[in-house]
């Protein structure tokens, strides 16, 4: 079996540069659309409900591009089609946004955002396993996360300097959004735009063929499937969506578990259908290819889900709470057109900043923390300092204090960027890469799709509408991920 070639470090750079332009348009969102939402009228606790399309265009489009991409081939190559039409789609999606004249608008503009942007990032991550050989492949995600914390450093504190630097307004009528945002998301989108055409255009993909080679696998022997046993889980995914369903439609629960109880009842159908088709043989098309792999995925897999699932709950616990926690616990306002308020947003995009900045010093401290103490225990150490941090949102009162904790979190960000694709991607049979990279990105959206089913009922009746508690939580979960990386066995 032929190996693959060791790349330079310039190569790899080059190819993992569009990264800096894709983190430009998630830091932008993360950072700004819970302020965008509340401009426009929403209130604390419907902001989970809001951020739905983020994590739901995640969980349809990411498995499909993948599959679609790992069995395309174009002049352009394989992964690069979709960096490139993904990027402008991203770019014209970021200058739309912040002229949203309304609340729902903002709302419908944040699916086609996010949709965009997963079209052009999910390739990246395959891009990688398809591009470096294995011992080079944790140097290549180690790179993705330094540009990722490079890019939303910029990006995550554009509109503090436009305010504080520039002299661009933070402030504007009701219902608008304030200029410092607006010129944000424009030069957001064309640094997306340009960073991404240079990956595009300085790298070469290996064929087909190539590909092939390096993995020793004949592409004209069909792979036999096994029967998979799809029943099960559509009985059980059914029944509880059924009774979450019956209990929200009485007064005792929140009507915000309708999302809960619909995921449930809609992947019940899919796993029925998926049973449909292996029963008449109808097994060659993408929509079985995709829920096949997904139930005959790999045991590291399977193991590193219960790491992603509780690390991106808490991520996404921080990206809608941050503003409202800061802004109301530590700036003493919930008022949008008051100065405290925008003087607050502006410091979490601050603050989001650092941690990305952090994150970008930590992915060059992580390959040393590695080699002295494995990748398991590495992970779970950064996890637990991001626990720390959120935790310590409670205990300081100073705003101006906060960067502290943003240490932690950066180098939880860039371990959870890096830490389990280097663990998962050895055990992932590399024609399918983009497939199973898209199928782990499940494990990020489904916990995401959780959070806005109950964080907002969760915060309205255990904790009186606070949103600082949100982060705790966060820190919770932090706590939780950091115990299951324990038991992820390796591939060797």
């Amino acid at each position: 079996m032929q190996q693959k070639p060791q790349l330079s470090f310039w190569q790899i750079w080059n190819m993992c540069f569009g990264f800096l332009g894709v983190q430009f348009g998630f830091a932008l969102q993360n950072a700004n659309v819970s302020r965008i939402f509340q401009t426009l009228g929403a209130e604390i606790d419907d902001l989970p409900i809001l951020w739905i399309a983020a994590p739901l265009t995640g969980l349809i489009v990411q498995p499909i591009i993948g599959y679609w991409s790992d069995n395309t081939w174009t002049r352009m190559g394989r992964r690069r089609p979709f960096f490139f039409f993904g990027a402008i789609l991203t770019t014209l999606a970021l200058f739309i946004m912040p002229n949203s004249p309304s609340l729902w608008i903002a709302a419908g503009m944040l699916w086609i955002m996010d949709a965009s942007i997963n079209v052009t990032m999910e390739p990246f991550r395959a891009f990688v396993g398809d591009q470096l050989n294995k011992k080079q492949r944790a140097t290549g995600y180690a790179m993705q996360s330094f540009f990722i914390g490079i890019g939303a450093v910029v990006a995550s504190a554009a509109p503090w300097m436009m305010s504080n630097w520039f002299g661009v307004s933070n402030t504007a009528a009701e219902g608008v959004i304030p200029q410092s945002v607006q010129y944000s998301f424009y030069i957001g989108g064309v640094v997306l735009l340009l960073a991404v055409f240079w990956t595009v255009f300085t790298t070469k993909e290996y064929s087909p063929q190539q590909l092939a080679e390096f993995s020793g696998r004949d592409n004209q022997v069909k792979e036999l499937k096994q029967q998979v046993k799809f029943v099960r889980s559509g009985i059980i995914s059914a029944l509880f969506g059924a009774i979450i369903l019956g209990l929200v439609v009485s007064p005792s629960l929140e009507k915000e578990l309708y999302l809960l109880a619909f995921g449930l009842l809609a992947f019940s159908a899919i796993v029925f259908i998926s049973n449909g088709l292996q029963s008449a043989n109808k097994t060659e098309n993408g929509f079985f290819e995709i829920m096949y792999d997904l139930f005959q995925m790999p045991k590291t897999m399977r193991q590193l889900a219960w790491v992603q699932f509780f690390s991106w709950f808490s991520l996404f616990a921080m990206w809608i709470y941050t503003t409202a926690a800061v802004t109301s616990f530590h700036y003493g306002t919930l008022n949008t057109q008051s100065a405290a308020y925008n003087d607050g947003a502006d410091w979490v995009g601050v603050l989001f900043a650092a941690y990305n900045g952090f994150a970008a010093i930590a992915a060059i401290i992580i390959p040393i923390m590695v080699r002295h103490v494995g990748l398991k225990l590495t992970h779970s150490i950064n996890l637990i300092l991001g626990a720390l941090a959120l935790f310590s949102f409670l205990f300081i009162h100073n705003p101006s204090h906060l960067w502290i904790p943003m240490i932690g979190i950066g180098f939880a960000w860039a371990s959870i960027l890096s830490l389990p694709y280097a663990m998962l991607s050895n055990s992932l049979p590399e024609h399918k890469m983009g497939v199973y990279m898209g199928i782990f990105n499940f494990f990020i959206v489904i916990p995401q799709l959780l959070a806005a089913s109950i964080l907002g009922l969760l915060i309205r009746h255990f904790f009186a509408g606070e949103a600082i508690y949100a982060l705790i939580i966060g820190g919770v979960c932090y706590l939780l991920a950091a115990v299951s990386v324990v038991r992820v066995k390796l591939h060797n």
